[in-house]
């Protein structure tokens, strides 16, 4: 293990700046499904579900802080990052799965936030729309060219060195989370409020209404699984939230306190939101919550671009990880080729000094990977069974899994013991959901195209 990163950087991080970091890393647009979801499996379940997976997620939190340092959990060598600790306790072969993981999930989120932005753009032209000419005008929009307007950002966006590392960009994108969280739920509060009826049911959606079949239901409630685990993806960040802690205190003994804070807060909101947007809109909840509002347009309007703005930057910070890693393989891979190696320079239109350096390899490739992720929202423009698959396909393994048995390979859990067997028991349960989860998503976008054109998103 090198030892030679142990002191290279100063970490000044708390327990409070911590706590920010988790809350802001997890708060994110996966929160506008919540309703939907709860909708899916009514008040008994939905509310129970909300609260469990905040259990298991706080849980294995707690056993993947002790593996950031390694052999010992106090005074072991840091390891910066989730791969490292997978690489620390594990080995190769599952630093390799980590990887697979870790990529579908950035790469799907990458998706998912494209068809949520065009999603927004159009929820504002139609509240717009609506407030022009009034609610019973036909305003049905469609959202192609909003899906390559923001392919096309993010393609010059991708062009930017490090942008992932702009602190703006994440104070930004923390900030507009909030801003859409706290307007989704004050006009869930005012709905109510206006028509203070009791929606909903203790099951959810019934079989027989609005076309629902039996097959429908199980499928889409098993996709609501899958959008609320989503919404639950920390634990592939705690370990570089971890890295920034000063010690002492013991990194581990601050950073168990901020994941019960920050999930704590999270799950206040998470809850919330999710039960106020079923009370509001009952068993017709819509799959994004922002788009079943049309007034007041202006809060309206504020909420949906907030989204945007913040997917904007959500996107460069989920992509950039991936350009880095085949970017360099890349460049290992053919050393002596100018195409991957060959640095050029250009200087930013009405600025004196500002130089942007890029290569080739960087502009065709980045260009043709965001231009590959927008045609590919543009089959698939599902919000609700895009989140659900992601969170099936990372819940198990990144959150479950390998906290779980990094944790067993540190603390030398004997195998047969009886926390060896609640731990198993845990990363099955665990696995079962994520597995029914994934059928639910897989089905739900099958059946959708059947019902919709191909290249074509509307509201």
């Amino acid at each position: 293990m090198d030892l030679v990163h142990e002191d290279d950087h100063k970490r000044t991080g708390t327990v409070w700046t911590a706590t920010v970091h988790a809350v802001t890393a997890v708060i994110g647009s996966g929160v506008l499904a919540l309703p939907w979801s709860v909708a899916q499996i009514g008040w008994i379940f939905g509310t129970l579900v909300l609260v469990i997976f905040a259990v298991i997620t706080y849980f294995t939190a707690i056993l993947l802080c002790d593996c950031y340092r390694s052999p010992d959990p106090v005074n072991g060598t840091r390891n910066r990052t989730y791969m490292d600790v997978v690489r620390a306790c594990l080995g190769k072969r599952d630093v390799f799965v980590c990887g697979i993981a870790q990529l579908i999930i950035l790469w799907g989120t990458m998706i998912g936030y494209t068809v949520t932005a065009a999603t927004s753009i159009m929820a504002t032209k139609r509240s717009n729309c609506f407030h022009e000419k009034g609610h019973d005008a036909k305003c049905e929009t469609s959202g192609n060219s909003y899906l390559i307007i923001f392919g096309g950002i993010e393609i010059i966006l991708s062009q930017l060195p490090s942008l992932e590392k702009v602190t703006l960009l994440s104070v930004m994108a923390a900030l507009m989370s909030l801003a859409y969280l706290f307007i989704s739920m004050y006009l869930c509060m005012v709905k109510f409020a206006s028509k203070p009826k009791f929606r909903g049911s203790l099951t959810g959606v019934k079989i027989g209404s609005k076309g629902i079949t039996p097959a429908t239901k199980v499928w889409h409630s098993f996709q609501a699984l899958g959008n609320i685990a989503f919404a639950y993806t920390f634990s592939m960040l705690l370990v570089e939230i971890q890295d920034t802690l000063k010690s002492p205190p013991p990194e581990n003994k601050t950073m168990k306190k901020a994941s019960l804070y920050g999930l704590g807060i999270t799950t206040f909101f998470y809850v919330s939101l999710g039960c106020l947007g079923y009370v509001a809109f009952g068993n017709d909840a819509p799959g994004n919550v922002l788009t079943g509002f049309y007034e007041p347009f202006w809060l309206v309007d504020i909420g949906n671009i907030a989204v945007l703005v913040h997917l904007i930057g959500a996107y460069q910070v989920y992509s950039q990880p991936i350009f880095h890693l085949y970017e360099q393989w890349l460049a290992s891979k053919y050393p002596s080729a100018g195409f991957f190696h060959n640095v050029h320079t250009i200087r930013v239109p009405f600025t004196k000094a500002r130089r942007i350096k890029f290569t080739q390899c960087k502009i065709l490739l980045r260009t043709l990977f965001c231009g590959f992720t927008t045609f590919v929202a543009m089959v698939f423009p599902f919000f609700n069974a895009i989140l659900g698959l992601l969170g099936s396909v990372a819940f198990w393994p990144l959150t479950v899994y390998f906290p779980i048995s990094m944790y067993m390979q540190q603390a030398k859990v004997k195998r047969g013991s009886y926390k060896w067997v609640l731990l198993q028991s845990l990363s099955m349960f665990s696995l079962l959901v994520s597995l029914v989860a994934a059928v639910g998503s897989v089905a739900g976008m099958v059946d959708q195209l059947r019902h919709v054109e191909l290249f074509s998103i509307r509201i």
